[in-house]
């Protein structure tokens, strides 16, 4: 088996749906296989996958975040390769196929990810090239306001980290680094994970060829969705640095949500000054 496809699902019955359709279709001259973990959805997911797609091996799960779920379908996968996929994604190519050829064709490479591109066409956050979660990421995002979404151009680029909505990995040294750290409950999972593979001495690609379109936040409720990031923050930059520079990142952070509310509010743009005060009273209470 050249490639064991992970889809974590909970509550995305229509998203899972439209991934797996596009899965199938676009997805040649590979031997693959697609593992669906549902992480106890109660929107008819599991029943649509028997169903549907009876070729699916469907895991269901006690949801204990996404890190979990990807790790308990890595055990039942047989492929040289772990293909992470998000329920929110529809592949535009043969994605897998290109991936799998980059990465089986170079053997220093521990991860790689396509280009990723929103509803309409327009690109959308595909990787970093600075890990953002560091003095020099936090004063980036000081400046800029948000994490410049970025794709590949024409050739595949070295980069920190590829999204996770689309992460291609060897299953061998996913094995070795023990996958996912399941204290992350959702997102930055991929950003600690790339950072013990990389320590290993392997690297992390960009492959602009292979196009997906990622409805970013379509699988998760917003405020939701802001308390386990700011959660996680807190927990990478645990595990990672000394107090010293977490309190010089956790300051930086702050003063780019200070800047921000004001901004929005001279501005008088109600709806990204409520957003960002939102940021700060969860970060502030979690």
């Amino acid at each position: 088996m050249d490639v064991s496809i992970i889809i974590v699902s909970y509550n995305t019955k229509a998203l899972l749906k439209q991934c797996l359709q596009s899965v199938f279709e676009k997805t040649q001259d590979i031997a693959f296989e697609v593992i669906v973990v549902d992480n106890s959805s109660h929107d008819g997911s599991p029943q649509m996958v028997r169903e549907e797609f009876p070729e699916v091996t469907l895991v269901e799960s006690e949801n204990k975040g996404f890190g979990h779920a990807n790790n308990e379908g890595a055990k039942y996968a047989t492929g040289k390769y772990l293909f992470l996929l998000n329920p929110d994604t529809i592949l535009l190519n043969n994605a897998v196929k290109i991936l799998f050829d980059f990465i089986d064709s170079h053997p220093k490479v521990g991860i790689c990810g396509g280009n990723l591109y929103d509803e309409k066409g327009n690109p959308s956050l595909s990787f970093v090239k600075i890990n953002p979660f560091s003095i020099v990421g936090e004063l980036l995002y000081l400046l800029r306001g948000s994490r410049k979404k970025q794709i590949g151009a024409y050739r595949p680029t070295s980069v920190a980290c590829v999204t996770g909505a689309d992460f291609f990995v060897r299953r061998e040294v996913f094995q070795t680094v023990c996958g996912f750290d399941e204290e992350f409950f959702m997102y930055h999972e991929e950003l600690d994970l790339t950072y013990r593979i990389k320590k290993k001495g392997y690297k992390s690609f960009n492959v602009p060829h292979a196009q997906i379109i990622h409805l970013v936040g379509k699988s998760s409720h917003p405020e939701q969705r802001i308390k386990w990031q700011n959660q996680s923050r807190k927990l990478y930059y645990k595990k990672k640095y000394n107090c010293f520079t977490i309190l010089i990142c956790n300051v930086i952070f702050l003063l780019t949500v200070l800047s921000r509310i004001l901004i929005h509010g001279v501005a008088q743009n109600t709806v990204k000054q409520v957003a960002w005060k939102t940021i700060l009273k969860n970060y502030i209470h979690n």
